[in-house]
């Protein structure tokens, strides 16, 4: 059972549309099958390329024999390092909106192989079936194939600390106080290892490219991509092309979770084959290969806690030690988390990567907070054990009403109201004290809790209104939906501020020819797209009552903005119904068609100089465990979430009802199991990779938390898409301690660490 959401009702009083749980707008397309993704538009002659991986980790090649491949009926061309068209030679011109330091990899570079499933081959054909099947007939040979480095808990000591990167990572500051020393003389300690294993996207919809060859010798390519802007400026660079020769286009996307962030290999293989044959061609990559490209990188952690009686902190030690690839630096915010929430006179914390045999890792939702949460929030739970006292009172005994890096205040933070709201919702005040003290049959049942927080980001974006002169408002952004509700939140935006229907309203997103828009991920797209639709009718409105002053004896000459009313597609003044003016009268009298405003929407940096922005949230989780079995059930969760201003709390909802299942997922399912040996991810497919089925999710409750926020941009929102899925695995952890008195210090738990 997924029950509705606690849901205030200030937050339902913000305008006819914003503050109402609307169905979504695209919602009739995806379930009807009008919707089309990547590799579902086609064109006559269209051509398939399939990819062949490889089968090493570390290795040269010596030769290939494609004389078979090339045999088969229907087969165009095999590409290989070989006999590839020239693509870009310099690490620069690969470089994407989401590319951590070092070289970004390249395929069909050389005769170099730098893991599993490196694509070595393109086989194009004209049947996705000859394709596939001339792929298995390609026959490769090796030479020195090494032994893959792949293990991390042996090379912790030769972890590097990396310095500022992409993606927003910024070093953690040096030590502050004296941690060791304050820890040494603490009345209680806790001092652990955690362990946060691999995980791999695994979207419904595969990554896929089909690329329209123009007669102009143009590129249209629809891709499954979080960023179409960023991947258009990337295949420019690579294949030497201007930029307004390359269209790309996303208008939905099955799904991406961080995968769809950087522009993967198949979608260079199929636009360089298209420029090369001068046809159409599309390359999806099958689930296996999914499991070739970026993961949530493996991820070591310690955590020392000292405290007090009272439990307020007196040391805090957090550190990490992730993976990376040997060709580039990827890192992500982990240990800060720790010392951003919990302020403490005493901390140390610190983060260094590993370079393994592996594909760089990649931002997977909640980046870094997923990780260093699950370690900080299993800490805190053990001290409080330790010191006999209540997880949820010791939490709010080291409550920061500041940011405890910075010392700045928060924009807004109601994260008491959140451990308030979500623990009566739960029942915690009748939480039993000692582990194993409660049970049904067989069954063990525990309770935990854990605290989430996440970035409140904006980011700079662009949109275009258009108001027709038939009532129609078309609104557009470059951003894409990757299942998060974005056409309709814009959508909604967009209709409050003109005073339209929803149906009236249109707004277009997913192509490259619309006003520019970031990548869609870190949970800032309806703060920075939104804002920008916001801006861009704001200035329909100031064009439209600007024309309206100047009919002949308009009753708004004499009035100002501020007087005035945007409603039911009219300009009027409130008590006077006959001095109204529909939006077509204004135009059609001013000799005026279409009335047009563009704008790009930067972040107020002076408003928000001096505070730290953030969503929080509080999760609380009930488990039954099986004695006899080692089973575990999650039998009922509560989430209560702070994030400002809630435009849509039925896709909101969605957003943190997702995150919640993922979370799940990760406390007991997921693991993307390596082959140390052979450096290959061995379970990559859906009937190894285990991840929830219906009948795993249980009771799950979402309650939104009043917030009000004027800093952190001009809709007070913040996001949602992360927040959902941060703390729920150590929650869910920290419950199954309570109910078996086993403490389980990595993800995911399986039954056989209970029996």
């Amino acid at each position: 059972m997924i029950s509705l959401p606690h849901f205030p009702e200030h937050l339902q009083k913000l305008g006819p549309h914003t503050g109402k749980p609307l169905d979504r707008v695209d919602g009739l397309a995806k379930v009807t099958g009008k919707a089309l993704y990547a590799a579902e538009h086609h064109r006559p002659g269209l051509l398939y390329g399939v990819v062949v991986s490889s089968s090493v980790a570390r290795a040269r090649i010596r030769s290939f024999d494609t004389a078979d491949a090339l045999a088969e009926a229907g087969v165009v061309q095999v590409f290989t390092h070989q006999n590839r068209p020239k693509l870009a030679s310099r690490s620069k011109k690969w470089r994407d909106q989401d590319t951590p330091k070092g070289s970004p990899f390249r395929p069909l570079e050389d005769d170099r192989v730098l893991f599993s499933g490196q694509p070595l081959a393109l086989v194009v054909a004209t049947s996705f079936e000859a394709a596939r099947h001339a792929a298995a007939l390609v026959r490769i040979e090796f030479d020195e194939i090494e032994q893959p480095e792949t293990r991390l808990l042996e090379r912790l000591g030769q972890g590097k600390a990396p310095g500022r990167a992409k993606g927003g990572f910024t070093p953690p500051p040096g030590p502050h106080g004296h941690p060791q020393q304050a820890l040494k003389s603490a009345f209680a300690r806790v001092n652990a290892d955690y362990l946060v294993s691999a995980e791999h996207h695994n979207p419904m919809e595969p990554h896929a490219a089909t690329v329209f060859y123009e007669e102009d010798g143009s590129l249209t390519v629809y891709s499954k991509t979080q960023g179409p802007v960023g991947e258009q400026a990337f295949l420019s660079a690579v294949l030497g092309l201007k930029k307004d020769r390359v269209r790309v286009l996303a208008p939905f996307v099955g799904g991406a979770f961080g995968s769809g962030l950087r522009p993967q290999y198949h979608l260079v293989l199929a636009a360089m084959a298209a420029l090369e044959l001068k046809r159409s061609v599309r390359v999806v990559l099958s689930r296996q290969q999914m499991f070739t490209f970026g993961h949530r990188p493996y991820t070591w952690q310690h955590v020392a806690l000292g405290a007090e009686r009272d439990g307020k902190l007196v040391s805090l030690v957090h550190e990490a030690v992730a993976e990376t690839s040997k060709f580039e630096s990827y890192v992500e915010n982990v240990v800060t988390w720790s010392a951003r929430l919990y302020p403490c006179p005493n901390y140390s914390l610190n983060h260094r990567v590993v370079p393994l045999d592996v594909y760089t890792p990649l931002d997977m939702r909640a980046p870094g907070a997923v990780t260093g949460l699950f370690a900080i929030e299993s800490a805190m739970d053990e001290l409080a054990h330790e010191l006999g006292m209540d997880p949820l009172q010791l939490r709010l005994v080291n409550y920061g009403e500041k940011d405890g890096l910075t010392g700045h205040p928060y924009s807004s933070k109601e994260l008491r109201a959140c451990y308030q709201q979500a623990a009566g919702r739960f029942g915690w005040e009748q939480r039993w004290s000692e582990p194993r003290g409660r049970r049904e049959g067989s069954k063990l049942v525990g309770w935990g809790m854990a605290t989430g927080v996440w970035d409140a980001m904006q980011v700079p974006a662009s949109a275009r209104a258009r108001l027709h002169l038939d009532g129609r408002l078309e609104v557009a952004s470059a951003t894409t939906d990757i299942g998060t509700g974005t056409y309709t939140v814009m959508t909604q935006i967009a209709a409050d501020v003109m005073g339209l229907s929803l149906e009236s309203v249109e707004f277009k997103l997913g192509d490259t020819s619309l006003p520019e828009a970031p990548l869609q991920g870190g949970s800032f797209t309806v703060a920075s797209v939104g804002s920008a639709i916001k801006a861009a009718c704001d200035g329909l409105r100031d064009q439209l009552f600007k024309l309206a002053q100047k009919m002949p004896n308009s009753p708004f000459y004499a009035r100002s903005q501020a007087e005035v009313e945007f409603r039911d597609g009219r300009l009027g003044l409130p008590g006077h119904p006959e001095a109204a003016l529909s939006y077509a009268q204004i135009l059609r009298q001013q000799g005026v068609s279409v009335l047009e405003e563009e704008v790009k929407v930067l972040p107020n940096l002076l408003k928000q100089r001096g505070y730290s922005l953030a969503t929080h949230s509080a999760v609380f989780a009930e488990v039954q465990v099986d004695e006899e079995l080692g089973t575990i059930e999650v039998t009922r969760m509560v989430t209560a979430v702070a994030a400002g201003r809630i435009l849509n709390p039925k896709t909101s909802r969605n957003q943190l009802l997702g995150g919640m299942v993922w979370g799940i997922s990760s406390a007991l399912h997921e693991k993307s199991e390596l082959d140390l040996e052979l450096g290959r991810f061995i379970n990559h497919n859906l009937a190894e990779y285990h991840i929830p089925v219906q009948a795993d999710i249980r009771h799950l409750e979402v309650v939104f938390v009043e917030e009000q926020d004027e800093i952190v941009n001009p809709l007070g929102i913040k996001g949602l898409g992360e927040i959902g899925v941060i703390g729920v695995a150590a929650a869910i952890a920290n419950a199954v301690f309570h109910a078996t008195g086993r403490r389980v210090r990595h993800l995911p738990i399986r039954l056989d660490d209970l029996l």
